[in-house]
């Protein structure tokens, strides 16, 4: 039996796949030869798969700093978006408020106008009265 060695290495977090594949000692007839050609051949499909693993590796980590840009983007506009609705809504309730107060005041000089104008009718009522019964 033709003797050969297969090495895989596989890092965890870098992903990064080596694969070796050592061609037998001893070729010695067709079959031999056959047998390097598959060896060679599976020697380029590991290649292959090696290349398209960093790709979709390298993919990985630039969907990941997307992401993490876009995470940290929309942070920072929520931020913005929530302290400028809290200026909008302390507004609303500044103007709010004076409006209130301002529509109070006028009630307290409609009152004291309705006081005054109370007191002058009363006025001119016992001016009446007294002089009906003068008559």
């Amino acid at each position: 039996m033709h003797n050969y060695v297969t090495y895989i290495q596989m890092e965890s977090k870098g992903a990064e796949v080596t694969r070796k594949r050592f061609k037998p000692a001893v070729e010695e007839n067709e079959g031999g030869r056959k047998f390097v050609e598959k060896v060679e051949f599976a020697t380029e499909i590991a290649r292959s798969e090696e290349m398209d693993l960093n790709h979709i590796l390298e993919k990985i980590e630039n969907f990941t700093e997307l992401v993490s840009e876009l995470l940290e983007s929309g942070k920072a506009m929520l931020k913005q978006l929530s302290n400028e609705f809290e200026e909008r809504m302390i507004m609303i309730h500044k103007e709010q408020i004076e409006k209130w107060q301002e529509e109070i005041k006028e009630l307290k000089l409609l009152d004291a106008s309705n006081v005054q104008s109370h007191a002058v009718l009363h006025d001119a009522r016992c001016l009446l009265q007294n002089a009906h019964i003068d008559y």
